[in-house]
C-alpha cells in the first residue's frame, strides 16, 4: 500500500515533500505520479516540515502560547510533558496515536488510539495522564486539538501547569515525542501487519507497556522509564 511506504519514508526523512517522496517511491519500485503523492499525504495529514508535522491543523483565531523551553532542559519527572500526534497504519486502513511523554524519563505517560482527528481521544489522553501526574510545563503543537477550549480548560484547572506550544513549523521544539514516533513504528508498527483496530491496540498496548518498563534506554544510563519516572533510578552520565 502507497500510504504505508510513505509513511515509512516520512519518519525517516520528514523533510521529503511531494516532489522527493515521488522520486524515493520510484527508486523503490512503485508506479506512482506526483499528484496521487500529493494528494495522499494531504489525506495522511502530513507536509515536509521545516520540519513539522501537520497532522494537528490549526484552529481559527485559536490561542498561541509562547513557547517556553528554549532554554530548558528537562530535570525530574512531570517537569516537561510534550504531546503529539502519529498516523498508524492498518491493513486497509490507518488509525491515529497521541500520547503524552514524560521528557525527563521518556515514559509514556498515557495514551490513546482513535480513527479520526477529532478533539475527543486527545481530552481522554490527558485526563488520563493528569490522574498519574502534574506536570511543570506543558508542551504541543498549534494543533486545533490542543488549542481548543476543551484542552485548555483542562490544563488551566491546574493553576501551576505552564502552557508552552511549538513555533509554527519547528518540530524539533518537540524533539523527544518525535523520537518516540520513530521508535514506536520502527520497533513495532513496520513489524507488525494490523488487521483491525482492536489487534492495533492490543499490540500497540503491549508495546508500550514494554517500551515503559522493560526496555532499557542508553540515554537513561541503561535504565527503563518507569525506573526514572518512579523514582527507583537516578539518570547518570555515561562515559
Amino acid at each position: 500500500m502507497i500510504m504505508h511506504s510513505i509513511d515509512k519514508i516520512y519518519t525517516k526523512c520528514p523533510m521529503y515533500g511531494w516532489p522527493r517522496m515521488t522520486a524515493q517511491l520510484r527508486r523503490e519500485g512503485q508506479i506512482v505520479n506526483h499528484k496521487k503523492v500529493y494528494r495522499l499525504m494531504k489525506i495522511m495529514g502530513i507536509e515536509a516540515i521545516f520540519p513539522k508535522r501537520n497532522l494537528s491543523k490549526p484552529g481559527i483565531g485559536h490561542l498561541i502560547y509562547p513557547y517556553l523551553l528554549s532554554n530548558i532542559t528537562a530535570s525530574r519527572p512531570n517537569h516537561v510533558w510534550g504531546v503529539d500526534i502519529t498516523y498508524v497504519r492498518l491493513r486497509k486502513d490507518w488509525l491515529y496515536l497521541v500520547a503524552i511523554l514524560d521528557w525527563h524519563s521518556r515514559y509514556i505517560v498515557a495514551w490513546e488510539l482513535s480513527d479520526s482527528l477529532n478533539i475527543w481521544f486527545c481530552l481522554e489522553v490527558l485526563k488520563k495522564a493528569l490522574t498519574i501526574g502534574i506536570p511543570e510545563i506543558h508542551n504541543s503543537d498549534q494543533g486545533s486539538q490542543f488549542t481548543s477550549d476543551e484542552y485548555l480548560r483542562m490544563l488551566k484547572a491546574h493553576p501551576t501547569i505552564r502552557i508552552s506550544m511549538d513555533h509554527k513549523g519547528r518540530a524539533f521544539d518537540n524533539i523527544f515525542t518525535e523520537r518516540l514516533w520513530r521508535t514506536v513504528k520502527y520497533e513495532e508498527v513496520y513489524l507488525k501487519d494490523y488487521q483491525s483496530p482492536r489487534e492495533a491496540e492490543q499490540s500497540l498496548k503491549d508495546y508500550i507497556t514494554f517500551y515503559n518498563n522493560e526496555r532499557l534506554h542508553q540515554s537513561l544510563n541503561y535504565q527503563t522509564p518507569s525506573e526514572i519516572y518512579f523514582g527507583k533510578g537516578v539518570i547518570k552520565s555515561i562515559s
